[in-house]
């Protein structure tokens, strides 16, 4: 046992997801296997067949079929969860788009994999940020003990009522998925108060019929997209104070949005997404020993993308590194391209670089992050900032 009794263990990343979708108690889990994430929901299985979790266990032919499950699950006014990844996800795409316009509040664990062709099961970014204008909210995680919390937080994120969508908690595949390292759990019970039976306002009912997702044409359709950025955007004060919520019972607090790392004088911010932030930190607390002003922001709920919490800790700074784990093919990085938007029009603005680092499962070490760094310096002193994106550590020697 750990503080304040609970429990403590050391535990596979996949294992500690499986424990908080188990203590979030849904209703219905649909399965499709693929690596990386087979490991989270053979877990999910394990329990149901054992009894120690009492949930409808779907597995179904397809992510497409995984993901519709889902989708009817929820509708009916079941608390529903599936995971999946990479083609999985992409396979997923229409009914998430469906899922969102009809207001179904599942969550899905995005365990994050570089997408075909070439094949590779290495982790990056490029499957969950192929769904970004769906309007699943998407949050990142760092490291296990932060997808555990992460989760929880999600199914109660997606069903308040004023939010209402889908939720994916994206975790790094192999690097969070199959790594052990100690998560402490939150006993049940305190599970249980803060993330109540689903009870939803809206469900499938015979005695009471409604429509979900009918025609809408050209005098209803805009309107109903508009709700679905509005519920993100009103969402944002929302989804922060769930994750006040949980860090009062569980005793950690992750950040809320965004986690600003030593940005408070820094000159220089680098911006990332997911495990990699970890090793960010480091970089920049050896950096700092060394005199330069760097500090950190991590993105942890990418959409809504927050801003106003990014421009308030880049305020000071001169230049902001975006790492960037996929691409947006024939522009640069999707975060860079959301950031730059935001900054256009606003006065004394940092200038912003983007840094793709990490495509397909590419390792980024400290020594990455300070040849960035050094990259940010060398383009300020020369005054001759690039408006193409850098690729780091790109082999020239092998392309076509």
């Amino acid at each position: 046992m750990g503080d304040n009794g609970k429990t403590e263990r050391v535990l596979e990343g996949s294992e500690a997801v499986a424990l908080a979708i188990k203590a979030c108690r849904p209703g219905v889990i649909s399965t499709y296997p693929i690596s990386p994430q087979t490991h989270i929901v053979e877990a999910l299985a394990r329990m149901v067949v054992n009894g120690e979790l009492e949930s409808e266990y779907v597995r179904v032919e397809s992510e497409f079929s995984a993901a519709s499950v889902l989708a009817g699950a929820s509708a009916a006014g079941s608390r529903s969860y599936t995971a999946s990844t990479s083609q999985g996800l992409l396979l997923m795409t229409e009914v998430i788009y469906a899922s969102a316009g009809m207001r179904l509040p599942f969550v899905i664990t995005g365990v994050n994999r570089a997408v075909s062709a070439p094949i590779s099961i290495q982790p990056d970014h490029q499957d969950a940020m192929s769904l970004r204008d769906s309007g699943i909210i998407q949050i990142y995680v760092e490291s296990s003990q932060e997808a555990y919390d992460t989760h929880i937080a999600a199914f109660k994120i997606a069903e308040d009522p004023r939010i209402a969508l889908p939720v994916m908690v994206c975790m790094d595949g192999w690097i969070l998925t199959h790594s052990y390292e100690r998560v402490r759990l939150v006993e049940q019970e305190e599970v249980d108060r803060f993330l109540p039976p689903f009870k939803p306002i809206h469900f499938l009912d015979v005695n009471d019929p409604k429509s979900w997702g009918p025609i809408a044409d050209e005098d209803l359709y805009m309107e109903f997209r508009y709700a679905i950025h509005d519920a993100m955007q009103m969402g944002k004060k929302r989804i922060k104070e769930i994750f006040s919520e949980w860090a009062d019972i569980s005793g950690r607090d992750h950040g809320g949005l965004i986690e600003a790392y030593r940005t408070k004088d820094a000159e220089i911010v680098l911006i990332a997404m997911g495990s990699v932030a970890g090793t960010a930190k480091d970089a920049v607390d050896h950096l700092r020993t060394g005199g330069k002003k760097v500090g950190l922001i991590k993105i942890r709920c990418y959409r809504p993308f927050p801003y106003e919490d990014i421009l308030k800790a880049i305020q000071d700074a001169k230049v902001v590194a975006v790492m960037e784990a996929s691409f947006s093919m024939g522009s640069e990085g999707a975060i860079g391209l959301d950031l730059k938007a935001k900054l256009y029009g606003r006065s004394k603005t940092p200038v912003v670089i983007d840094m793709i680092a990490g495509l397909g499962g590419r390792v980024i070490t400290r020594g990455t992050i300070y040849k960035i760094v050094e990259q940010v310096e060398k383009a300020c002193e020369s005054g001759a900032v690039p408006f193409e994106p850098y690729w780091m550590d790109l082999k020239p020697e092998v392309l076509p």
